[in-house]
């Protein structure tokens, strides 16, 4: 009995140290669980959608995050986020914002797997947080090209000056081969204080894969490919306003111009939310006929893609971590552009031609832990 009562000493007084570690850097585990139920169609074009209905989640995640103390004014930090879907069970584990890093009164620098800057300063104009089918990758960041999280990727966070911040990142090149050498760099400089908030942010991508310009379906891989973009957000009493202006450039492609216009009106917990998105350009040079290796959509002649969208939505927040909202989409095709609705992937429709035009609407919650 002895024997016995002194092992689970022995046991509880190695167990303690940790248990009080973990109490003076404590690890936080936090989520959200955000799907939608929708109604969508594609209408116009060779092949027209017909109308479905769908459960579509908008990127629910679970996270764990801490800190530690190292001392000196020095800390460590690190984060591991995974996507789960409430509707279906084909996610991937930790596919989200992970890493690990230290962080100082000279900024935050990290290791991992991380939302670049361009993607971080462009969609904080977005309403819908860069979710649903109204978000900013329908048209803006050149549909989803450069709204990226980036792999094996190095990022240094500046610390706030007088409001202004930078942020850089390099995506290091392990897919080099004799042929190619993708690797990515982004960088952004935010100011904010009060009610305003201002960016431009920057990206550069080498011989990675993209939409391709004719009828933005399908992926080709491109030399070389850099957005700038301009922009911001500004709240006066009960209305916010924002926006942004980008241009896209691609290897043997036009430039891509576009752009985002949006308001919300807050009634106590009722939001009003209107979003409008345009692009122009961005195809192939006129002229030019498509062909496999030029990843103009085979027979496609060049032309002038011209696509917008308009976004109505309603919110109802009974609390700050819980809401209700329902949108109406509608996407407006011309015959060189294929766009189609925000947070690309699951949430797209499979558009077989350009000039079809996506429209749905859409009604769901959000609750963040």
């Amino acid at each position: 009995m002895n024997k016995k009562l002194i092992a689970l000493a022995v046991a509880a007084a190695s167990v303690a140290p940790a248990a009080m570690a973990q109490t003076a850097n404590p690890v936080t585990l936090y989520g959200r669980i955000y799907v939608m139920f929708e109604s969508v169609e594609a209408k116009g074009g060779a092949s027209p959608v017909a109308r479905r209905n769908r459960v579509s989640d908008q990127s629910s995640l679970l996270g764990v995050r801490g800190t530690e103390d190292l001392g000196g004014g020095l800390k460590a930090f690190f984060q591991l986020e995974t996507q789960f879907k409430p509707d279906q069970n084909d996610s991937t584990f930790a596919a989200r914002n992970s890493g690990v890093g230290l962080q100082g009164g000279w900024g935050s620098v990290l290791l991992g797997r991380w939302d670049t800057p361009y993607k971080t300063a462009t969609t904080a104009v977005d309403p819908f947080g860069d979710l649903t089918i109204g978000g900013i990758t329908g048209i803006n960041n050149d549909s989803g090209t450069h709204d990226r999280r980036a792999q094996n990727v190095v990022q240094y966070w500046s610390p706030n000056f007088a409001g202004f911040a930078a942020r850089v990142s390099y995506g290091a090149n392990e897919g080099k081969t004799a042929t190619v050498n993708p690797e990515e760099m982004a960088a952004s400089l935010t100011w904010g204080k009060g009610p305003i908030y201002l960016f431009y942010a920057y990206e550069k991508l080498d011989d990675t894969s993209s939409l391709n310009a004719a009828a933005n379906t399908g992926n080709f891989t491109f030399t070389e490919q850099e957005a700038n973009s301009v922009g911001g957000s500004f709240t006066m009493g009960p209305v916010k306003v924002g926006g942004l202006y980008a241009e896209y450039k691609k290897t043997d492609r036009t430039k891509k111009k576009s752009y985002m216009l949006n308001g919300v009106w807050t009634i106590a917990k009722h939001q009003l939310i209107y979003q409008y998105q345009n692009s122009e350009d961005g195809g192939c040079p006129v002229g030019t006929v498509g062909t496999a290796a030029n990843g103009c959509g085979t027979g496609v002649v060049g032309g002038h893609p011209e696509a917008n969208s308009h976004t109505v939505g309603y919110q109802y927040n009974w609390t700050k971590r819980t809401f209700f909202l329902a949108q109406y989409v509608k996407v407006d095709n011309n015959n060189s552009a294929g766009s189609n609705y925000g947070n690309f992937g699951s949430n797209r429709l499979t558009l077989t031609s350009a000039g079809q035009d996506p429209q749905g609407f859409a009604v769901g919650l959000r609750h963040v832990f």
